[in-house]
């Protein structure tokens, strides 16, 4: 390599380290003014808790199970994850294939993409009662229409002189998809793990909301009953963290793959 193409390097990781020191200077400059305020009395920690308030609730929660609501979540999480992933590419695998099948029921995708998906929760418990089951059916009816979408569309867009050339070797779409559309869009299904993940983790906190005895959702369902906002709050920092960290996980996958690939 030459010495232009090192220094390129060595600005691009410098850069990146700037940015993710920037990045967490800001949540503690966050914190730090938080606080202040907090002791200034200028805000109330009735009413919007404190940094303070959050590690001592923390403690508490330590001494009282709480990684056992935080497993709960996870496993939720993970499990309604792989499930929609799974059914979203075998899904967006079957519109592509019958592209009439997709134009008939596109429409309906649609319509119910658009519902509430909270609305749907009365449904959901009377079908498959007040259970794990139920949260994990509220993740994946939250993530797996739009991923399926995003997916099929993916599949749809695929290079169309790859596609020709496929096509003048065999007629079979079930070779050219084996061959051309599903390797060309593996990255695409990867950057869409990001979406899922996240949208599986907002489902199953809904779906904890609605029925059940533990996990976060639940933690912050009972401390906003009981008006315990230094509960509610920790609740929220334990699940940003959890997302943050599921995120990572996925980009650093992400990575590895197109370090692989090229």
């Amino acid at each position: 390599m030459s010495k232009e193409y090192l220094n390129y390097l060595k600005q691009k990781k410098r850069k990146k380290r700037i940015i993710i020191l920037i990045q967490i200077s800001i949540i503690f400059i966050f914190l730090f003014l938080w606080q202040l305020l907090v002791n200034l009395n200028i805000i109330n920690s009735f009413i919007l808790s404190s940094p303070k308030n959050i590690i001592e609730t923390l403690k508490t929660l330590i001494n009282n199970n709480l990684f056992i609501h935080i497993y709960t979540t996870i496993s939720e999480v993970l499990i309604s994850f792989i499930l929609s992933m799974i059914i979203s590419i075998i899904l967006a695998s079957i519109l592509w294939y019958y592209q009439t099948l997709y134009k008939i029921i596109e429409p309906y995708l649609t319509i119910i993409n658009s519902l509430p998906k909270v609305a749907l929760g009365p449904i959901i418990l009377i079908w498959f009662g007040a259970n794990e089951k139920s949260i994990i059916i509220m993740g994946i009816l939250i993530s797996v229409i739009v991923l399926t979408l995003n997916i099929y569309n993916s599949f749809s867009n695929v290079d169309q002189n790859k596609e020709k050339l496929i096509k003048s070797l065999t007629n079979s779409r079930l070779k050219l998809f084996y061959y051309l559309v599903f390797p060309s869009n593996i990255p695409t299904i990867i950057s869409n793990l990001k979406i899922c993940i996240s949208m599986s983790l907002i489902g199953v906190i809904m779906g904890e909301f609605l029925v059940s005895k533990k996990g976060l959702g639940y933690l912050i369902m009972y401390g906003s009953q009981i008006f315990n906002l230094d509960l509610v709050m920790t609740g929220i920092i334990l699940l940003s963290i959890i997302a943050t960290i599921l995120y990572y996980i996925i980009y650093y996958l992400e990575k590895r793959y197109e370090k692989t690939t090229h």
